[in-house]
């Protein structure tokens, strides 16, 4: 099992793939630092709310969880084990409402960067709308004094930070993840297992994607929604992000748009090949073309002794 690495980490060097680096470049790379997700026009307090007032949400990184959905002063989000996604349903009232303030807002909020169908609103017994992701309404911990915290983890086994997918955060499963195809070798995987592809009609380093309608049903974007983790052995340099016209963020690297190919099984990458613009990716940013890959030497750490 390949072990997942933030993609802000520092960088592993291969001195084979040295030689074919050129072809991996990466103008979308993002850093380390919290990267906005405007879900509405303005956050306030959730226990002062004004009429009128939406809220705003942000992804922030917290160390040990990753990635965590915070509200719009960077506040790490909440989900209550008690409560329900589907239906939603907040059961969080009273005093357990003062030390988890829910995050309220009067006009629905409005996505941006992630999935819009996951971003809802759930009417709470005292009759304000709560902010629900993947059906979880949201809390803040009051003790949370500022961004980046998350102090309520461990507080109880019915609180855990919540992720940009509605997930309990510290779950993520990586976004990349490296496999040995017969015939090709090393090949970038998503989370499950399968293929990643680039398509050459799109353009490395375009910074947009061609692949839209019937073309991503049949080759789904490979899409980020909060932090992108790569695999040990990878330039973590060569990972980035674009937006789609649909305004989801879509994996790039080498600046290639990443996909996968809808009729793969996980180990396979039966859509290497296609009409000659489809190929499977390499660790290095480049297509698959074991015919011209020079020997590869172990990877050697730029700085021994940590990420």
């Amino acid at each position: 099992m390949n072990r997942a690495r933030p993609a802000a980490a520092a960088s592993i060097t291969f001195a084979g793939l040295a030689l074919v680096a050129a072809c991996g470049t990466n103008p979308y790379a993002t850093s380390g630092a919290v990267q906005p997700v405007v879900l509405g026009a303005q956050q306030q307090p959730a226990s002062a709310v004004p009429a009128g007032a939406t809220a705003q949400l942000m992804t922030s990184t917290v160390d040990a969880l990753g990635t965590v959905l915070a509200d719009g002063e960077g506040h790490t989000l909440y989900r209550y084990a008690k409560d329900t996604a589907e239906p939603s349903s907040a059961n969080c009232a009273g005093p357990c409402a003062t030390t988890w303030p829910p995050l309220i807002s009067d006009a629905p909020a409005v996505a941006a960067g992630i999935d819009s169908a996951l971003v809802g609103q759930v009417t709470r017994p005292d009759g304000r709308k709560q902010v629900t992701v993947a059906g979880w309404p949201v809390y803040r911990f009051a003790k949370d004094t500022g961004p980046g915290l998350a102090l309520g983890r461990g507080v109880s086994a019915d609180w855990a930070p919540i992720t940009p997918a509605g997930e309990k955060a510290g779950t993520e499963r990586p976004t990349l993840g490296i496999t040995q195809i017969d015939g090709l070798g090393p090949v970038l995987t998503d989370a499950d297992g399968r293929s990643v592809y680039l398509f050459t009609k799109d353009g490395r380093g375009a910074g947009k994607s061609t692949c839209t309608g019937a073309c991503a049903q049949k080759w789904p974007p490979l899409l980020a929604n909060g932090r992108i983790t790569v695999p040990d052995g990878m330039d973590a340099g060569l990972v980035g992000r674009i937006r789609r016209e649909d305004g989801t963020t879509q994996v790039t690297v080498g600046g290639w748009p990443a996909y996968t190919y809808a009729a793969d099984e996980p180990g396979e990458a039966t859509g290497h090949g296609t009409d000659g613009t489809w190929f499977a990716l390499e660790p290095n940013g480049c297509k698959a073309e074991p015919t011209q890959r020079p020997p590869v030497q172990q990877a050697r750490a730029t700085n021994p002794g940590g990420y």
